[in-house]
């Protein structure tokens, strides 16, 4: 099997974490290939031993020169890590250098036995769904694992979204913006919004509104069959479209953007003996009761 490495620089461990993860590769003679601008930074940080530059490849290039990508850093590296890899099928394994790491499998310290898992099949595959955005004025693509966020952007009010499904007029909302989410993205900025839990295998969608101005507002879930359009209006001030709070633009109003299902899927590799509803508890602290264990807010 051979290894893409992909990580954050911006994270004080991956020095570490890098050079150990080599060694360990080295070490049962498996091949690996690493994001050039990964490569080149380690190489400018003096690690040894120094990379050799065949092995570092770029953006584009790396998904198809490797059987699974290694993510190194946070939820935010896994998000990067999907976009890249896109239509090229490679399962990510995500590995948590940050805090929460909703989406990474594993720590710093699980790493190598779960490498040892993998290598001797000892995995299974989650299939996720990816959503893309469409914007009418120029025809620009988002793509997105957790979300499509529409917001006020520029505006220092709120904005009216209008918004369709398959057509059909749903609502007009007043709020700050509207989140369309993924079920692998509930647990993100839908769920921080009052948007519902969705367990990843569920085939919808979620329409969320962001600070809504009524009390009826209420997100809807709809199947991801189905094709939504968002009709932004902000008087003369632009409107701001994220695709996991990492892809941006701003489009002057009304802004029309269509999103649906993407035609494809993102692989996350995953353990096992471990199941969502887990991550939910141990990362969410899901059904935790500090009146039973008072301990656990300290």
């Amino acid at each position: 099997m051979k290894f893409g490495i992909f990580g954050n620089i911006d994270k004080p461990v991956i020095v570490e974490v890098t050079t150990t993860l080599f060694s360990y590769l080295r070490e049962r003679n498996h091949s690996f290939v690493i994001h050039d601008i990964l490569g080149n930074w380690l190489n400018n940080q003096n690690a040894t031993p120094k990379l050799d530059q065949s092995l570092l490849l770029r953006v584009d290039d790396l998904p198809r020169a490797c059987d699974l990508l290694i993510s190194l850093g946070g939820d935010g590296t896994t998000l990067a890590a999907a976009r890249m890899v896109g239509t090229n099928g490679i399962p990510i394994l995500g590995v948590n250098l940050g805090k929460l790491g909703f989406l990474a499998e594993v720590s710093i310290d699980e790493l190598k036995e779960c490498l040892d898992q993998i290598i001797r099949g000892d995995y299974s595959i989650d299939e996720r769904m990816m959503l893309t955005a469409i914007a009418k004025s120029d025809g620009k693509v988002y793509h997105a694992l957790n979300e499509i966020v529409v917001d006020r952007g520029e505006s220092p009010r709120v904005i009216d979204l209008e918004t369709y499904v398959n057509n059909d007029y749903l609502v007009t909302y007043a709020a700050d913006g509207i989140i369309i989410a993924t079920p692998t993205g509930s647990t993100a900025y839908s769920l921080a919004s009052g948007g519902p839990l969705v367990a990843p295998q569920s085939k919808v969608i979620t329409i969320n509104p962001i600070s809504p101005h009524t009390l009826t507002a209420r997100p809807v879930i709809i199947p991801d069959t189905s094709t939504i359009k968002v009709v932004a209006h902000a008087g003369t001030k632009r409107v701001h479209i994220t695709a996991d709070g990492q892809v941006e633009g701003f489009y002057e109003t009304p802004a029309e953007f269509t999103i649906q299902k993407a035609p494809y899927v993102i692989k996350l590799v995953k353990r096992k003996k471990r199941t969502y509803y887990d991550l939910l508890r141990t990362k969410l602290l899901w059904g935790k009761d500090l009146r039973i264990d008072p301990d656990s807010h300290t």
